[in-house]
């Protein structure tokens, strides 16, 4: 494994300031993030650090230089929107970007693209399946046609009012991996694994490592915080944002000894990167370079 951070962290930065950043602060890789160029539509989104609907050769091989240079590697390319909006002409400007990206990685020497498969939140799963497939076979065929394996971040991306009730990303639990790598049956199609999801819904998060290593593509370091009181106050219905806060690894309720000793155990020697959605080091960029230097300490024993 390697230890590397979420472009998104930095989204003031130009990406070639964030390699300075992940070299000067002893990371040595980046998820680094491809939104199309434009005004963000939520909080970490809307960052472009890679502009993948102009990447021609010549900027690839600068890309690629800048890189060496900074003695720094991009584990994937990286974009997260909700390609099953109900909203036709939204999932369609989302998919087709995403192909982009997907395009995209081969020319930076790159075999993975991770992202959300999305959800119309209004509906059941069984609801979203029909069209859960016919979207995603196409886009998980382009990717082998490319060489690109996509690995889909279990974030129930249900957290607010706009996201109420099912929230806006289908593949959250085990039951529904099984059922969508079964229906969609690529090495190709995998996991972006995030502990922290699954301590916001009451699971285990070392419960799928074992089953679903094969599928570990990229692992996400995040924690989370719940609090008990509001919880007791308003329970588990309400608005997630109403009684727990995400935390820095080792700041909340993962044992992080135990995770990453799972982790080796299985095998898994993947990308393994910072995210940084902790409100209590600020909102400022001086606030989100500490929280990820923090975060390097934490977990900096775990990788030798």
């Amino acid at each position: 494994m390697k230890l590397g951070f979420v472009s998104a962290v930095l989204p003031e930065l130009p990406f070639e300031n964030v390699l300075a950043f992940a070299q000067h602060e002893g990371f040595p890789t980046i998820e680094v993030m491809c939104w199309p160029v434009g005004k963000a539509e939520r909080k970490y989104a809307g960052v472009t650090h890679i502009d993948v609907t102009s990447l021609t050769k010549t900027r690839a091989e600068d890309i690629l230089a800048q890189c060496q240079d900074h003695g720094t590697e991009i584990t994937a390319l990286g974009y997260y929107p909700n390609m099953l909006d109900p909203n036709p002409e939204t999932s369609r400007v989302a998919v087709a970007h995403f192909k982009k990206v997907i395009a995209a990685a081969p020319k930076l020497g790159l075999k993975l693209a991770t992202g959300f498969v999305g959800r119309d939140w209004t509906k059941t799963v069984d609801d979203n399946w029909p069209r859960f497939l016919k979207i995603w076979k196409p886009i998980i065929a382009f990717a082998e046609d490319h060489g690109v394996r996509v690995g889909i971040e279990n974030c129930p991306m249900s957290f607010t009012k706009d996201e109420w009730p099912a929230g806006k990303n289908l593949l959250t639990t085990p039951a529904i991996w099984r059922r969508a790598f079964n229906d969609i049956d690529s090495p190709n199609f995998g996991l972006n694994y995030d502990p922290s999801h699954f301590i916001l819904q009451d699971m285990d998060p070392l419960s799928p490592l074992q089953e679903f290593k094969s599928k570990l593509f990229h692992v996400h370091a995040k924690d989370v915080k719940i609090d008990r009181k509001a919880l007791n106050e308003v329970g588990r219905f309400d608005f997630p944002l109403k009684w727990h806060q995400p935390r820095l690894p080792g700041y909340g309720e993962i044992n992080w000894g135990q995770f990453m000793g799972e982790l080796m155990r299985i095998g898994y020697d993947g990308p393994f990167c910072i995210e940084v959605e902790d409100g209590t080091f600020g909102n400022t960029l001086d606030g989100r370079m500490k929280a990820l230097k923090v975060a390097r300490n934490v977990l900096a024993p775990y990788f030798g």
